[in-house]
Protein backbone atom coordinates (compact mmCIF):
# COMPACT_ATOMS: atom_id res chain seq x y z
CA UNK A 1 0.00 0.00 0.00
CA UNK A 2 1.05 3.69 -0.81
CA UNK A 3 1.86 5.80 1.89
CA UNK A 4 0.46 9.38 1.47
CA UNK A 5 1.89 12.07 3.96
CA UNK A 6 0.30 15.36 4.41
CA UNK A 7 3.56 17.54 4.01
CA UNK A 8 6.61 16.83 2.27
CA UNK A 9 10.18 18.71 3.22
CA UNK A 10 12.29 19.31 0.73
CA UNK A 11 15.54 17.59 1.45
CA UNK A 12 19.04 16.95 -0.44
CA UNK A 13 17.24 13.80 -1.89
CA UNK A 14 14.96 15.82 -3.30
CA UNK A 15 15.06 15.65 -7.35
CA UNK A 16 11.43 17.06 -9.01
CA UNK A 17 8.40 17.66 -7.68
CA UNK A 18 5.84 16.64 -9.88
CA UNK A 19 2.09 17.48 -10.13
CA UNK A 20 0.01 14.76 -9.44
CA UNK A 21 -4.06 14.89 -10.65
CA UNK A 22 -4.78 12.05 -8.59
CA UNK A 23 -7.89 12.30 -5.59
CA UNK A 24 -5.80 10.85 -2.61
CA UNK A 25 -2.70 13.04 -2.96
CA UNK A 26 -1.21 16.55 -5.35
CA UNK A 27 2.28 15.72 -5.42
CA UNK A 28 5.06 13.00 -6.51
CA UNK A 29 8.24 14.49 -4.47
CA UNK A 30 11.05 11.94 -6.49
CA UNK A 31 13.85 11.20 -4.34
CA UNK A 32 17.48 9.55 -4.78
CA UNK A 33 15.51 5.98 -3.80
CA UNK A 34 12.41 6.44 -3.70
CA UNK A 35 9.04 8.44 -4.63
CA UNK A 36 6.91 10.11 -1.72
CA UNK A 37 3.15 10.83 -2.68
CA UNK A 38 1.80 14.04 -0.67
CA UNK A 39 -1.31 15.71 -0.09
CA UNK A 40 0.07 19.84 -1.10
CA UNK A 41 0.92 20.71 -4.50
CA UNK A 42 4.14 21.68 -5.49
CA UNK A 43 3.88 25.37 -4.97
CA UNK A 44 2.51 24.85 -1.12
CA UNK A 45 6.00 22.50 -0.31
CA UNK A 46 8.25 25.20 -2.02
CA UNK A 47 6.62 27.94 -0.30
CA UNK A 48 6.72 26.20 3.03
CA UNK A 49 10.34 25.17 2.61
CA UNK A 50 11.18 28.37 1.47
CA UNK A 51 9.49 30.20 4.79
CA UNK A 52 11.59 27.05 6.58
CA UNK A 53 14.72 27.98 5.59
CA UNK A 54 14.23 32.31 6.07
CA UNK A 55 12.61 33.68 3.11
CA UNK A 56 9.22 33.60 1.07
CA UNK A 57 8.42 32.47 -1.77
CA UNK A 58 7.68 35.79 -3.21
CA UNK A 59 11.04 37.18 -1.60
CA UNK A 60 13.26 34.62 -2.78
CA UNK A 61 11.37 35.19 -6.39
CA UNK A 62 12.00 38.75 -6.36
CA UNK A 63 15.60 38.56 -5.05
CA UNK A 64 16.48 36.50 -8.42
CA UNK A 65 14.17 38.79 -10.95
CA UNK A 66 16.30 41.79 -9.10
CA UNK A 67 19.63 40.08 -9.82
CA UNK A 68 19.12 38.20 -12.83
CA UNK A 69 16.29 40.26 -14.74
CA UNK A 70 14.12 37.48 -15.13
CA UNK A 71 10.36 38.00 -15.35
CA UNK A 72 8.86 34.15 -16.46
CA UNK A 73 9.88 30.88 -15.05
CA UNK A 74 12.04 32.15 -11.93
CA UNK A 75 14.88 29.54 -9.92
CA UNK A 76 13.94 29.19 -6.69
CA UNK A 77 16.81 28.84 -3.96
CA UNK A 78 15.08 27.32 -1.28
CA UNK A 79 17.98 26.73 0.70
CA UNK A 80 21.44 28.13 -0.73
CA UNK A 81 23.33 26.82 1.86
CA UNK A 82 22.73 23.28 1.59
CA UNK A 83 22.64 24.07 -2.18
CA UNK A 84 18.98 23.18 -2.74
CA UNK A 85 17.87 25.38 -5.72
CA UNK A 86 14.97 24.47 -8.03
CA UNK A 87 13.37 25.42 -11.19
CA UNK A 88 10.00 25.42 -12.98
CA UNK A 89 9.57 23.46 -16.10
CA UNK A 90 6.48 26.03 -16.73
CA UNK A 91 4.64 28.68 -15.75
CA UNK A 92 4.27 27.90 -11.97
CA UNK A 93 0.49 28.67 -12.45
CA UNK A 94 0.59 25.89 -14.76
CA UNK A 95 -0.89 22.57 -13.65
CA UNK A 96 1.50 20.94 -15.58
CA UNK A 97 4.74 23.23 -14.03
CA UNK A 98 7.54 20.37 -12.91
CA UNK A 99 9.90 21.64 -10.46
CA UNK A 100 13.34 19.63 -10.79
CA UNK A 101 16.09 20.36 -8.19
CA UNK A 102 19.52 21.50 -10.12
CA UNK A 103 22.38 19.36 -8.08
CA UNK A 104 20.49 16.31 -9.60
CA UNK A 105 20.26 17.05 -12.98
CA UNK A 106 23.64 14.96 -15.34
CA UNK A 107 22.09 15.83 -18.22
CA UNK A 108 19.34 16.47 -21.05
CA UNK A 109 18.67 13.88 -23.46
CA UNK A 110 16.85 14.75 -26.27
CA UNK A 111 13.58 12.93 -27.55
CA UNK A 112 13.52 9.73 -28.30
CA UNK A 113 10.87 6.41 -29.05
CA UNK A 114 11.73 5.46 -25.29
CA UNK A 115 10.44 8.67 -23.53
CA UNK A 116 7.60 8.56 -26.02
CA UNK A 117 9.17 11.59 -27.81
CA UNK A 118 9.48 13.75 -25.07
CA UNK A 119 12.90 15.33 -24.08
CA UNK A 120 14.34 13.53 -20.42
CA UNK A 121 16.09 14.85 -17.91
CA UNK A 122 19.14 12.42 -16.69
CA UNK A 123 19.65 12.48 -12.79
CA UNK A 124 23.23 11.80 -11.26
CA UNK A 125 21.72 8.43 -10.11
CA UNK A 126 21.18 6.99 -13.80
CA UNK A 127 17.32 7.86 -13.57
CA UNK A 128 15.31 9.66 -16.67
CA UNK A 129 12.41 11.54 -16.17
CA UNK A 130 10.51 12.41 -19.33
CA UNK A 131 8.97 15.94 -19.61
CA UNK A 132 6.51 17.41 -22.16
CA UNK A 133 9.35 20.55 -22.84
CA UNK A 134 11.63 21.16 -25.24
CA UNK A 135 15.05 20.61 -24.88
CA UNK A 136 16.16 24.20 -25.40
CA UNK A 137 13.57 25.65 -22.56
CA UNK A 138 15.17 22.88 -19.86
CA UNK A 139 18.96 24.14 -20.70
CA UNK A 140 17.47 27.62 -20.46
CA UNK A 141 15.96 26.79 -17.05
CA UNK A 142 19.18 24.71 -16.09
CA UNK A 143 21.56 27.76 -16.96
CA UNK A 144 19.57 29.98 -15.27
CA UNK A 145 19.56 27.74 -11.84
CA UNK A 146 23.15 27.12 -12.72
CA UNK A 147 23.69 31.07 -12.38
CA UNK A 148 21.96 31.34 -9.58
CA UNK A 149 23.98 28.85 -7.70
CA UNK A 150 27.06 30.35 -8.71
CA UNK A 151 25.80 33.82 -7.05
CA UNK A 152 24.63 32.60 -3.99
CA UNK A 153 27.30 29.89 -3.55
CA UNK A 154 25.81 26.57 -4.08
CA UNK A 155 27.12 24.04 -6.63
CA UNK A 156 26.44 20.65 -8.04
CA UNK A 157 26.76 17.86 -5.91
Amino acid sequence: MTTIRNHYVINENTMALLPAAHMDYDTIAIERDQERFVRETPQQIISRSCLQNGSTYEGRRAAIMHHFGFKRKIPIPINPRNRLFTFPTNAPTDFACNWIFYRHVQAILPPSASSNGKTSLLFHNGQQLPVDVSRYVLEKQLERAGMCAGMFGGERA
